[in-house]
């Protein structure tokens, strides 16, 4: 190659570039904020409905279960919109053809999917701490005034970050599925069917099988992490589900990795 050929060559990009490519990319889209916003309204939202409809049962002799337990209750049902944000940050970009445009910039096509989890688990982790202390703040209003109010320290504590690691863990989780399957609806389905309705049938499974099986499915192991109290009292402790739950996420990154290196875009 001559000089003035290699003098003409376009700089590699950086991977701090790519990471300003992948926000503004996320960031410019209204599915994002729309997305965010239902997070918001359902994690804190539901939350907040939740204690203030169950604190004087809370309070009384009947409960049989922890006001800690329903502190971060919305939390449950945002987790959907996690999966969603995670699979339409991949998923659409195959659909509308833009995926080829970002391999051509990025050759580098891991520097691509590490880009996207960083952007993704980032922001995801932010949306879903700061929801879940809108919800602790707004429920714990209604237990505070039934004398069953929870201080924001030791598990209660945990249970905020808790949830945006968990949000950030279920969003990374969509994606790497995405970029196995290229397809949103097939994305969306076949993560929230084995997170969340696997996770639940499992536990009919007799014996030390279904045992095993109810701790060590994703959304079980990483779940506990995101709550004061899990209602669910057979799962893994909040640190050792986690990890477990990171484990498994890696394998399945891993694997969206390796065959995106291998095939067509």
């Amino acid at each position: 190659m001559s000089a003035v050929a290699m003098q003409e060559a376009p700089p590699r990009a950086g991977f701090g570039s790519v990471l300003r490519a992948e926000w503004i990319k996320l960031t410019t889209v209204r599915s994002t904020w729309w997305t965010l916003t239902a997070m918001v309204v359902l994690g804190a939202g539901l939350t907040v409905l939740m204690c203030g409809l169950n604190a004087d049962w809370l309070a009384s002799a009947d409960a049989d279960e922890s006001p800690g337990s329903f502190i971060t209750w919305g939390m449950m049902i945002a987790q959907i919109t996690a999966v969603v944000l995670g699979a339409l940050v991949v998923t659409t970009e195959y659909g509308t053809g833009m995926i080829r445009t970002s391999f051509a910039a990025v050759p580098g096509r891991g520097r691509v999917l590490a880009a996207k989890a960083v952007v993704l688990a980032a922001l995801l982790f932010v949306v879903g701490t700061v929801t879940a202390l809108l919800g602790y703040a707004g429920g714990n209003y209604f237990l505070d005034r039934e004398g069953i109010g929870m201080a924001l320290e030791g598990d209660v504590l945990r249970s905020m970050y808790g949830s945006g690691l968990f949000m950030a863990g279920l969003g990374l989780l969509a994606a790497s599925v995405g970029f196995l399957l290229r397809h949103t609806a097939a994305t969306i389905t076949i993560v929230i069917a084995f997170v969340f309705v696997l996770g639940n049938m499992v536990m009919l499974v007799p014996g030390d099988v279904g045992d095993v099986l109810e701790k060590g499915m994703p959304g079980n192991a990483g779940a506990a992490i995101s709550t004061p109290v899990s209602f669910n009292p057979n799962l893994l402790d909040a640190w050792p589900g986690f990890g477990l739950f990171v484990v498994e996420l890696a394998v399945i990154t891993l694997a969206a990795w390796a065959l995106l290196r291998r095939r067509d875009a």
